[in-house]
């Protein structure tokens, strides 16, 4: 299976802060590849760059062949995105949305009224083909984006939070539209995301970026195999940074945990082979150093877990970080 993405030391800064910093990774064609990494982590920029719409400072991408700043033309040719806002027209119909996207992409007269007809199909708006975008759900404008993406039969589909937002059963349907697509339609999908069970549900293989770095890539699977059989959360009545830290330190002598991290002053998590038998360990070092446990919970290794574990953050950062607060200044130049 060829590569139709490559990034090779892909960098981008905004005067003195490195969105992306030095990425390098590929994507296989034919797979969904996911992108994971809180607000501000570098995920957007990295999508504007691999889809021409950013210039790098450095380092080189290549996207279905194609160098993305010799030739950007020939890269936008192939390619299809979702954005996380809405590029949509609010008071023209869907059907007259789709006509001008479909123009601006080349798409002949003839061929376009066709693949109009079929993509509201596809994403279930045909009753909905002549009424003005501004009366549709938030659901509704991102199923009509995505048919406005795949209109010129893009190789590769670049896919920007696109679940962002919307409830539960519009998640389920979008979910099913990219497995269609990846496993009918033979396109490559590149994601990016915060919501675990998006990425291990869709993805192939994901990579987690954070302050502009790779961290770690691989399989959902393999990402979790990594992290050890179950992780345990330990939840102290003091939300004390220094008892937190010495709970930690003495968890750190005990073999029946193979990884000991402080989340947050109050909460640390562990890793066990077998968690039923190493909690009793915990309360007993907690005796000993007259610590307060408030609760404790274990489950299987999740992608978020993995998450916390490298960087101490949790994915879904509700906060704007400094990086995502310069993006978005720079979207609105």
């Amino acid at each position: 299976m060829s590569d139709i993405v490559v990034a090779e030391g892909l960098t981008k800064t905004f005067g003195t802060l490195k969105a992306v910093d030095e990425v390098s990774f590929t994507v296989k064609r034919g797979e969904i590849f996911g992108f994971l990494g809180p607000n501000g982590a570098g995920k957007t920029t990295t999508i504007n760059l691999l889809t021409t719409l950013m210039k790098p400072t450095s380092g080189r991408g290549m996207v279905a062949g194609f160098d993305v700043q010799k030739e950007p033309q020939k890269v936008r040719e192939r390619i299809g995105v979702l954005f996380q806002d809405l590029t949509l027209d609010r008071e023209l119909t869907g059907w007259e949305n789709l006509w001008i996207h479909g123009l601006i992409y080349g798409v002949p007269r003839g061929i376009l009224k066709n693949r109009i007809r079929e993509l509201l199909a596809f994403v279930e708006l045909e009753d909905w083909a002549g009424s003005q975008v501004k009366k549709y759900s938030g659901g509704m404008q991102r199923r009509l984006q995505i048919a406005a993406a795949l209109l010129h039969r893009p190789e590769i589909l670049f896919l920007d939070e696109p679940t962002l937002g919307l409830d539960p059963q519009t998640r389920a349907h979008i979910w099913d539209y990219i497995l269609f697509l990846q496993r009918n339609e033979k396109v490559t999908v590149f994601l990016t995301t915060h919501y675990m069970d998006e990425a291990e549900r869709l993805c192939h293989r994901t990579a987690i970026i954070d302050h502009g770095r790779i961290i770690a890539l691989g399989s959902p699977e393999e990402l979790k195999r990594a992290l050890g059989s179950e992780v345990v959360y330990v939840q102290l009545a003091s939300k004390s940074l220094q008892e937190t830290e010495r709970m930690a330190e003495s968890l750190k002598g005990c073999r029946e945990f193979s990884r000991v991290h402080v989340v947050r002053p109050g909460e640390i998590s562990v890793s066990a082979a077998r968690a039923p038998e190493a909690i009793p360990k915990i309360f007993e070092k907690a005796e000993g150093l007259t610590v307060k446990i408030r609760e404790v919970t274990y489950h299987m290794p999740t992608l978020e877990d993995v998450f916390l574990h490298l960087t101490g953050r949790k994915l879904r950062d509700e906060e704007v970080s400094g990086m995502e607060a310069v993006r978005i200044r720079h979207r609105w130049r």
